[in-house]
């Protein structure tokens, strides 16, 4: 039977390009935009240092570029996105949390495929009796991705989120909409995997792609044309670069740019989405970089990727330069954000697994702050304050109703209901704030906090994550089957596979090293019910007892084992 990810919501509709404009600025004081999305990026993965201090792991990549944005506008040193891409993504095109649009695991290309795993049957979880209660099979999920609300396409995929893409809305508000790079939204088959019916004029390299085989190098043409036929699922409309030298960092990076001279030209606003296939699997060094991490003394895995990472701020120090020899960078808002945590179970990366994030900990995947907390940046001259920090806690689909207040689109309707939150005031006042404070040193600016009256954002407000799934086929104990919530300093754990609560005090213990539950009975009781409430609204994924058949408690149904 068809499965559908959403309740239709009523009085609502598509939204319609004179509803879209009612809500707008005048076209010539509206911003461009550009959001620079990087795969895999890790917390740590640049010099700019997103928590109360300088740590070992900054120093580790050339990053001169995000150091230079990072003076110029703010740092959000609280910024989450979802464990892993595709959820990211949805949510960031739809406003809505993973949890809520059931698309918790990467999409794979065809239709209908599932790519979560369930605790696979030699592991000690599945042999042993006394722990057959935690032998956990994967739910049923939004295995391919979101079918956008869009004119002429109807609510009829199955295992699939319904929603009205903010792309569109931008295009109907006049917006010249561009992709660039990684759309990872939807399966092959279905509307949602091609960025056009998604709202964007230009696409390159954007669709449905296994990039995991396909490369980074031009000597292969990024994986397409094999014995003199294409192939499919691999990066398109980047011939010009085969057999160049051309790293597809680099070549992303010029498509973009050539994108933009005609709404330049044309006097025209422009959103450009520029994601980044980099720094994903597969580990490929960039040749313009990979022999002086070599030299500095790092194995081969780490200098590759230490490669890839500096070919990402060239990227970024290309953008910016770009727009300043245009004459349009006083009006462009530049958004720079990862995906997901850094992957620490990539063997391929060199160094010791699982503590390429440190201090934070676990990557990719998990739901401890390794996993979800992303490096984020935003420039806005005369906007945004430069050299601040904004410490609220934010997520992905606040992007959502952002990305449109940044483009003056204050009124429009969508079939979904936008969950996200909008930080326009956040960034802008918010930030403002912050420029006037005096700071003896870093750990003071971490720990100010913009007040809701300012932002319209509370700073305690609840940030949800959840994973109920196996990510690899076999045990991450760190990473499967997890949620959790955190609000303000406190941050709860769920471990479905064995039902404990955890409680961690981020403001002493960002590493997660320290479970305090059983000092904080209270808080651990209020963490958990609130978490429960909100997957309970969702009607949130929930995996299954193999033994029993019978879905794993939610966390407010195992508080007693705390007491």
């Amino acid at each position: 039977m068809r499965e559908k990810y959403f309740r239709p919501l009523t009085g609502l509709t598509l939204g319609l390009p004179l509803l879209a404009l009612a809500g707008c600025q005048k076209a010539d004081d509206r911003p461009n935009i550009i959001f620079f999305l990087v795969d895999d990026f890790g917390w740590a993965d640049t010099q700019v240092p997103f928590g109360p201090e300088v740590y070992p792991t900054n120093g580790r990549h050339d990053t001169p570029n995000f150091v230079e944005m990072a003076s110029e506008g703010a740092i959000l040193t609280n910024a989450y996105a979802c464990p892993l891409s595709s959820p990211t993504r949805t949510s960031i095109l739809t406003g809505v949390s993973s949890a809520h649009t059931h698309v918790t695991n990467p999409l794979a290309s065809l239709r209908g495929t599932d790519t979560a795993y369930d605790t696979p049957d030699d592991s000690p979880w599945a042999t042993v009796d006394s722990l057959s209660q935690g032998c956990l099979d994967s739910p049923r999920w939004a295995v391919n991705g979101v079918n956008p609300a869009v004119p002429g396409n109807q609510d009829n995929v199955e295992d699939a989120f319904y929603g009205t893409p903010y792309a569109r809305l931008l295009k109907e508000a006049g917006y010249f909409t561009v992709h660039i790079g990684k759309a990872h939204w939807a399966t092959a088959g279905t509307p949602g995997c091609s960025p056009y019916n998604m709202g964007f004029v230009v696409n390159v390299a954007g669709g449905v792609v296994e990039f995991s085989k396909c490369g980074y190098r031009s000597e292969n043409n990024y994986g397409n044309v094999k014995d003199g036929r294409a192939v499919p699922f691999t990066p398109h409309n980047l011939m010009e670069y085969y057999g160049t030298g051309t790293h597809i960092t680099k070549a992303l990076t010029r498509e973009a740019l050539k994108a933009l001279e005609f709404p330049i030209q044309e006097k025209k606003p422009f959103y450009l989405f520029l994601s980044q296939y980099a720094v994903h699997t597969p580990i490929q060094d960039d040749p313009r970089f990979y022999q002086k991490y070599l030299d500095r003394g790092m194995d081969e895995g780490q200098a590759r990727f230490a490669s890839m990472v500096e070919g990402v701020d060239v990227s970024l120090g290309e953008i910016r330069a770009f727009l300043k020899e245009k004459g349009i960078d006083k009006n462009t808002v530049l958004i720079v954000m990862g995906d997901n945590g850094g992957n620490s179970e990539n063997k391929n990366k060199g160094g010791i697994l699982h503590t390429q994030n440190k201090p934070l900990r676990e990557g990719k995947a998990s739901c401890y702050e390794g996993g979800i907390r992303v490096p984020m940046l935003i420039e806005w001259p005369g906007k945004v304050a430069p050299g601040t920090l904004i410490n609220t806690p934010v997520i992905c689909e606040d992007l959502f109703p952002t990305l449109l207040h940044l483009g003056g689109v204050t009124r429009y309707e969508t079939v979904q209901e936008v969950e996200g939150q909008d930080l326009f005031a956040l960034l802008t006042k918010g930030s403002q704030l912050a420029a006037r404070q005096s700071f003896r040193d870093r750990r003071e600016a971490y720990e100010f906090e913009i007040p809701e009256s300012v932002s319209g954002i509370d700073p305690e407000r609840y940030i949800v994550s959840h994973y109920p799934h196996a990510w690899k086929p076999y045990v991450l104990d760190d990473i499967d089957f997890l949620s959790s919530i955190r609000s303000g300093r406190w941050k709860l754990v769920y471990r479905m596979r064995t039902r404990d609560l955890e409680l961690y005090d981020l403001s002493e213990d960002l590493g997660e090293t320290s479970n305090v539950a059983k000092a904080h009975p209270d808080i651990v009781e209020k963490l958990a019910r609130a978490l429960s409430d909100r997957l309970r609204r969702f009607d949130a994924s929930m995996p299954t007892v193999r033994s029993t058949g019978e879905k794993v408690p939610m966390p407010d149904e195992v508080l007693n084992g705390l007491k």
